[in-house]
């Protein structure tokens, strides 16, 4: 496992919020480098127009730190200016790690499960012996009612089937098919509309 850490960089400054017109005009641009190559010539400056960010790279960490002292919260182009250190991310290890053997048989096409990996068995499945019980007892057209409505909720009430030895009087003239049963929907409970004072 890769660990994250985060270190200030003592070199790096970063300018925000930018003036939009420093990635437009070079005069603009021109002005906004000189403010920071009185404290190191040898400052470089990566502009990131999308951000509205300004990368400002020092040769000497002490020369960063003036700067900040000095130019940060001031104003620069009719808008405040401020600066912080840049941040660098480390997470372990420079290049990206091959997946662990026993995770690369998920990769696509599969190859051979590794030595030992055998296929979780599914759970025993959870029967309800009292619901089963009273279904059992109940008689053609009885039913039974598993939840009690609130005013919020609908009840849920299991009906039994009428007994189908009855063929004849259930056909249709034309098909020689049983008509489909009609279902009866549950009701929806009365809405309530609850006002909130």
């Amino acid at each position: 496992m890769h660990l994250k850490t985060t270190k200030c960089n003592n070199f790096c400054l970063v300018a925000t919020p930018v003036d939009h017109e420093i990635f437009g005009r070079p005069q603009i641009r021109e002005q906004f480098e000189a403010l920071f190559r009185a404290f190191d010539p040898g400052t470089s400056f990566q502009f990131f127009k999308s951000f509205r960010r300004v990368r400002i790279n020092f040769t000497d960490a002490l020369a960063a730190a003036e700067a900040r002292v000095k130019l940060h919260k001031s104003d620069f182009n009719g808008k405040e200016m401020r600066l912080y250190f840049a941040q660098s991310v480390h997470i372990g290890s420079p290049r990206l790690e091959p997946p662990k053997p026993e995770k690369q048989f998920l990769i696509s096409p599969p190859a051979s499960p590794p030595v030992g990996w055998a296929q979780s068995q599914d759970a025993t499945p959870v029967i309800n012996y009292d619901l089963l019980c009273a279904v059992s007892k109940l008689g053609p057209g009885e039913q039974y009612e598993l939840h009690s409505g609130t005013t919020n909720t609908p009840s849920v009430i299991v009906h039994v089937c009428e007994d189908d030895s009855s063929e004849g009087e259930d056909e249709t003239a034309e098909g020689g098919k049983r008509a489909r049963p009609k279902i009866i929907q549950t009701r929806r409970p009365d809405y309530v509309p609850s006002v909130n004072q």
